[in-house]
Parts: structure tokens; sequence; C-alpha cells
């Protein structure tokens, strides 16, 4: 068949067809009389296999080589297109993310855009100082994208640079918490430290204590000992049993003694308290050190019902305990 008929068949265009033959993908089998191409139903098979392998996304050099070179396996092929498209993905997912940072701070009009832009490249800066100055600057002014300043946080290592994010991130309220929220959920143990730090910073925005309580239960100790120590200073009693832990393990145990005290507010929970961290002193497992510790805990309460409960450590089997119970009694 004549091109013109080839590409009626094939639903491609005759231009296409004579690229195709220019590149060698398909040539037709012959000619005829006059010298016109000539398509065989062959040909025309092989036009559709052309289309088809380009329809998952292959540039025509690599149709070519999936038709003619023998030792290119189907699998590795696909192997690196998918790779290829996981990465064409990527990018537009970046893309996507910086458009919607653009848009969510409400571009009055291009100073605007170009401002969230500048900020976008100094926080892709591999200067730590400059990310700190990009941020420190920015935020002093105009307000920026809060979800760029999440995303940025999430991902950073360094101690002062992440300070900054912080503190920027703070004066956005509740905005900051929807935009940290998903980072508190994080698979990997570091991002949601970095979150819940951060919310931590602002117990009193919108949603910060439901994020935080459900932090309590976190599998990473670190977690759950910031959220403690945040929702304990704002009087949350679901604390308690994290900040007892944290003192008897010795992590930031003078600060979690200094929360429970504030916990007291009431006879009920302060004997709450105190019966939480006696049951921890008569755990088998607790040794010297944490019993010592938790001892110390409990004269950091301000209530009768601790000092009860020391007069008891003083005949405490423990010499070290009883001696630290009787200079306190």
């Amino acid at each position: 068949m004549l091109i013109g008929d080839a590409a009626r068949s094939s639903g491609v265009s005759a231009r296409m067809l004579r690229h195709y033959e220019a590149l060698g993908l398909v040539r037709p089998t012959g000619r005829t009389t006059a010298g016109y191409r000539d398509y065989s139903a062959e040909d025309v098979r092989r036009i559709f296999q052309v289309e088809s392998l380009r329809s998952m996304g292959l540039s025509l050099k690599q149709v070519g080589r999936a038709l003619e070179d023998p030792n290119l396996t189907p699998a590795a092929l696909v192997g690196d297109l998918i790779r290829c498209t996981e990465e064409r993905l990527a990018q537009e997912r970046e893309l996507l993310d910086r458009l919607r940072a653009i848009d969510a701070s409400a571009p009055a009009d291009w100073r605007d855009v170009l401002r969230v832009i500048d900020l976008m490249r100094d926080l892709d800066s591999e200067s730590a100082a400059r990310r700190q100055q990009a941020v420190l600057i920015r935020s002093a002014g105009a307000p920026v994208p809060v979800e760029l300043l999440a995303e940025a946080l999430l991902s950073e290592s360094e101690p002062d640079v992440a300070g900054a994010l912080r503190w920027a991130l703070a004066r956005a309220g509740g905005a900051a918490v929807v935009a940290l929220r998903a980072g508190a959920c994080a698979e990997d143990a570091g991002i949601r430290r970095r979150a819940v730090r951060a919310i931590s910073e602002m117990p009193e925005a919108p949603g910060a204590t439901a994020v935080l309580a459900q932090a309590l239960d976190d599998p990473d100790a670190a977690v759950r000992d910031c959220a403690a120590l945040a929702l304990g200073r704002c009087g949350m009693t679901e604390a308690v049993p994290v900040l007892v832990s944290m003192v008897a393990e010795g992590t930031h145990d003078v600060e979690a003694a200094e929360v429970l005290g504030l916990l007291c507010h009431d006879d009920e929970r302060a004997s709450w308290i105190v019966n939480a961290l006696t049951d921890e002193l008569a755990a088998p497992t607790a040794g010297t050190s944490a019993r010592l510790r938790l001892t110390q805990a409990l004269v950091e309460l301000p209530v009768a019902a601790a000092e009860e409960r020391l007069r008891r450590l003083t005949r405490d089997s423990d010499p070290d305990v009883a001696r630290l119970a009787s200079a306190f009694v």
C-alpha cells in the first residue's frame, strides 16, 4: 500500500512515517514501478509496534533499540523506563509543591512571586548561614508560605537554622501545626522529632495539643519526651506516665520532675502522681540510680502526700535511698 494508505491504516501521519524511515525504524518493503513507497502488511504491523512502545514513554531511540537489539530484554527496558518515570514524577511533584507554596503566599504582584522564589533558592543553599539569614530576614517582614517553612524544617539538620525555622513557624500558629502534622506521623524518626519539637514550642496553637497527645505513644523516646514536657507544662495529665518514665530512665529527669510538680494542682492529681512515682520506685527492675532520681522527684512535689512517702523511704532497704529521703525529711 502507498504511504497515504499506510497512514490511514495506522493512524500515523505520512510526515511521521517519512521520519520513521529516515531513522530506520520502519522502512517500506518495496517501491512501486513509479518509485513510490510500498508498505506491506508486515510494515504496518511494525508501525503499530513502534507506536505501542512510544505510548509507554520510550523515546524513538529506545524504540529502535528495543526492536533491533536481541540482547535487550523487556524487563531491562521496562525497568529503565520505570526509573526514568519516577525521576520525572519526582521533579513534577517538586515543581507542584513550589507552585503551591507560591500560591499559598497570595502574591499581589510579580514582586511577591519573585520574593518567594528567592526564599526557595536560599533555603536550598548549601550554606547554613545563608539559610538561617533567609528565614530571619524574610520572616521579620512580609509573611512567607508556612508550607515552605515546614518542609525546610523537616529536612534541616543544622540546629541554628532549625531554630530560626521554628521561630518563624511559631509566628504562624495554627497554620504551622497543620503544615507540620504530617511530619509528626512520618516513618523517619528524625522528621517526627523535628515536627513535634516545633509544635511543642507553640502548644497553645489550635490543634497542637492533639498532635502532642498522639506523640505520647510514639516508638521514639525523644518524640515522647518532647511531647510530654510540652503537655505537662500546659497542665495535661496525660503526660504523667511518660514524665515518670523520664525520671526513672534519667532522660531530662530534672525537667520532668519540675513539670510533675507543676501538675500537682489539687489533692487528687497530687495523689495520682505520688502513687505513680512510688510504683516506679517499687518496680523490681528499678536500680539504685533510678530510685534516687524518683526519690528526688518526690521532693519536688509540693504536697503532703509526697512527704509521707518520703518518711517511709527513710526506712528503705537501699541505704542510699534512705539517706536521701532522710536528708529532705
